[in-house]
């Protein structure tokens, strides 16, 4: 984890003003003032938030086919590549949340990629794709990057189940500017009514009193969403009716309407200034804060006492950062009371052009992709693009997410935010009004004012994987269950290069492996020392997680028009996984070390360079001078020489290995076959792992590194486990030679090219060429990319595919 201040050795006045001047703040006289963004801004360094963003290759699969993704971390205050998490996690959901497909992702500086091949027992529907990191897990999971895919399944018949008449349901939300109603005093409502599915509709709104008469009238803007003025007086009782676009009326409840309180308005009322205004009933002359912060980072703060209950504070908007800021008002006690939330365009996003070299092409005829990238200034930019070309069907589907509104946008809010580029493509009076709608009514912080005033403890589950993923789990007493705590246990994955990781229980029993250089499915063996403790359970648990946020998936219904897409879909893929090259189907890791975990080893024997004894007594007594066999009580014992002190001899028993699982049982090595042994290699002398420490290692090697039927504890955990994915390159025919072109192998890929990661040089160029394939029809490009300083930007276009005419 970076660390960004060092405040040692600096008075606490010189830190809030060090911290105030970096921030672009007005320095504060009050030291009351003062600690509330002191306190905000070492919450944020303390409490580091990372987004996750997923670049999906295509928005509908079928079963057999792959989804190809890449994975990008990011800080959530500047959206900066953010090289502190190593492992991110990306789950597929269904409706339930159950899930359907996981994965572990290797992370380099911030990015990743990979892919998931669909099963063929999967269901047609909608799934959910969210990916996080194991330090998001501490946060809510609404913070998780989550969207949604259509998987179809052509093998499997759909079901239909005749369902009563629908049932009118819409749901209907009010959100007072600032969070509150008051007696008497004229305040902004936003509100947002939304389907069953989650989407925004068109109705009648209007409140009417308890005499029925009507006192405001509205209807939403964009996407079920607006905003009206409303002032509720003293005695009244208020319903809210909505009528439909069937001419249908439900009722609704106000929220409550407090007697006393404060309101927070908010105007972005000229060029340079946001207008903020306090109205209160409860007091005409109290003093209140206001504290205005984009993502954690403090923007402004300013004290000022009501006259006659109101008062305005002017917010020039050059001092706030790009995106959303949350305006929140404070009482003298430094209580919240209010809060709202503004959005600032940013000044531009990454520009990103793609043009292909014709608009139309024949089958198998190549294609060139010319790409830019321009940032601030319109200046050609370095940028890591991501891109994907696919056959767009007619089937119905759900937009992904473009990487400038979500990082800019949705990652921010709360809930589902329908159509996020629409507030990104348009800047025009409509646009306007409807984000501030949409600020309105989507409420949303990323901490819990009680932490950051520590009125709350603040504590961490999880912690950053900056090293590796973690393999988690805990040592329990099997008759009680109990947690048992300082026990030392051991993970190791059979294989010709031993690699042994250790962790000591904490006094909740607690374990964690910290799994470098770990990828694809291994065997496991978690085992404690046997010899010492006799009785301990060692239970491993799932690194994914178990919670979810409140996004919910849109309904799904089969379509009888979409039978003969899905066919020539399932045909095209069948085709394409009968003639895939068999290197295109396996993961590598690109692993060249081929050294133990203990590296170099002080002894080495490869022992068919031996005469070849009958029993590994032999072995040991008459070729490893650096160990020596003891036998006491009937059991035998190893002892290895001091190198340091050729004479000496480590007192403790050294550890054991057999293709790097420990042995604490040597019987079982000296029982065991040594024709079976390839190599045995030796550290004389004192060796450290973690916290642990062994009077020298004597490590044993079949041909095959899979113990070759060396028995294994009862009592040790072993089990298949999958580690971070390995590479796999995406897959594409070339058509550069005659011969290829010529080639009788079908071609009906609809999914053309995929590059995860696409660099443009200093000039904001890079160019890619791939090959149409036999499938016609129109091809969309979407281009995501993002700059080290986080510029965010992406860019669709399309072209044909069409058959060759004279």
């Amino acid at each position: 984890m970076k660390t960004f201040f060092s405040f040692k050795n600096i008075s606490w006045k010189a830190k809030i003003a060090l911290v105030l001047s970096l921030l672009g703040m007005p320095t504060l006289s009050k030291s009351q003032e003062q600690n509330l963004p002191q306190k905000l801004t070492q919450h944020s360094q303390r409490a580091v938030q990372e987004k996750m963003f997923v670049h999906l290759d295509r928005p509908l699969y079928v079963v057999g086919e792959s989804i190809w993704f890449k994975a990008i971390c990011v800080d959530a205050l500047l959206h900066h590549p953010l090289d502190m998490s190593k492992v991110a996690y990306l789950d597929v959901l269904d409706k339930e949340h159950n899930p359907v497909l996981q994965t572990k992702i290797a992370l380099e500086k911030g990015k990743g990629n990979g892919s998931l091949f669909i099963p063929p027992f999967l269901q047609s529907g909608h799934y959910s794709v969210r990916c996080y990191t194991n330090w998001m897990k501490n946060f809510s999971p609404d913070f998780y990057f989550e969207t949604t895919i259509t998987i179809a399944n052509p093998f499997s018949k759909p079901t239909f189940i005749p369902s009563a008449a629908p049932t009118l349901t819409y749901d209907l939300q009010l959100f007072p500017e600032g969070g509150q109603l008051v007696q008497g005093l004229e305040s902004k409502v936003g509100f947002r009514a939304t389907d069953i599915a989650g989407k925004g509709i068109k109705f009648d709104g209007t409140i009417v009193n308890q005499q029925n008469d009507t006192v405001v009238r509205f209807e939403p803007l964009k996407f079920g969403i607006g905003s009206f003025q409303f002032k509720p007086q003293m005695g009244e009782k208020y319903r809210v009716l909505l009528k439909d676009a069937q001419k249908k009326w439900l009722v609704y409840n106000l929220p409550t309407v407090q007697e006393k309180g404060f309101l927070l308005k908010v105007t972005d009322s000229t060029a340079r200034w946001l207008k903020v205004e306090v109205v209160s009933n409860a007091s005409s002359n109290a003093s209140v804060y206001i504290l205005a912060h984009t993502k954690g980072s403090p923007k402004y703060a300013e004290k000022k006492i009501l006259k006659e209950g109101q008062s305005v504070f002017l917010i020039n908007k050059s001092d706030l950062a790009d995106g959303i800021t949350s305006i929140t008002l404070f009482d003298e006690l430094q209580k919240p009371l209010c809060e709202r939330l503004y959005f600032k365009r940013p000044a531009q996003n990454l520009s990103i052009s793609a043009k292909t070299d014709k608009s139309q092409y024949a089958p198998r005829q190549k294609i060139e992709l010319d790409l830019g990238t321009t940032g601030k200034g319109n200046t050609p930019t370095l940028a890591d693009l991501s891109v994907s070309v696919y056959l767009v069907d007619s089937l119905p589907v759900e937009n992904h997410p473009m990487i400038e509104s979500y990082l800019g946008l949705s990652s921010d809010l709360k809930g589902n935010v329908e159509s996020p580029q629409y507030y990104f493509n348009n800047t025009d009076e409509t646009a306007n009004t409807a984000l501030d709608n949409l600020m309105l009514t989507h409420g949303w912080r990323r901490f819990n004012w009680d932490e950051v005033l520590e009125k709350q403890k603040l504590s961490f589950d999880y912690i950053p994987e900056n090293g590796g993923h973690f393999i988690r789990g805990k040592v329990v007493n099997p008759q009680t269950g109990a947690p048992v705590p300082w026990v030392n246990t051991y993970l190791a994955a059979p294989s010709k290069r031993p690699q042994l990781f250790v962790s000591t229980s904490d006094a909740q029993g607690r374990i964690a492996f910290e799994m470098k250089h770990f990828f694809g499915s291994q065997e496991v063996v978690v085992q404690t020392n046997t010899q010492v403790d006799t009785t301990s359970r060692i239970e491993i648990l799932s690194p994914f997680s178990d919670k979810f946020g409140v996004r919910t998936l849109p309904s799904f219904a089969w379509n009888a028009t979409w039978k003969n897409n899905l066919q020539a879909r399932s045909i095209n893929m069948q085709t394409y996984n009968a003639f895939l090259p068999k290197w295109a189907q396996q993961m590598t890791t690109g692993e060249t070390d081929t050294l133990a975990f203990f590296g170099k080893p002080d002894e080495r024997y490869l022992l068919d360079a031996y005469t070849r004894f009958p029993t590994m007594e032999e072995v040991m007594r008459e070729y490893v001078p650096g160990v020596v066999v003891r036998k006491r009580q009937g059991k035998f014992r190893f002892r290895v020489v001091d190198l340091l002190q050729p004479n000496v001899l480590f007192e403790e028993e050294p550890l054991v290995l057999m293709d790097g699982v420990p042995v604490f049982d040597t019987d079982k090595i000296i029982a065991f076959d040594p024709l079976k042994v390839k190599k045995l290699e030796v550290i004389d002398g004192l060796y450290y792992l973690g916290t642990m420490s062994f009077s020298g290692i004597v490590s044993y090697t079949t041909y095959k590194g899979d113990m070759a039927g060396f028995p294994i504890d009862p009592r040790a955990l072993v089990l298949s486990y999958e580690g971070v994915q390995g590479k796999k390159e995406f897959y594409a025919p070339r058509y550069d030679t005659e011969t290829a072109q010529k080639t009788r192998v079908p071609d009906f890929r609809n999914l053309l090219h995929w590059s995860p990661q696409l660099m443009t040089n200093a000039e904001g160029k890079a160019s890619v060429n791939f090959y149409a394939s036999e499938q016609l029809g129109t091809y969309k490009i979407v281009v995501q990319g993002l700059t080290n300083d986080g510029q965010a930007g992406s860019k669709t276009a399309t072209f044909e595919v069409k058959k060759a005419t004279l």
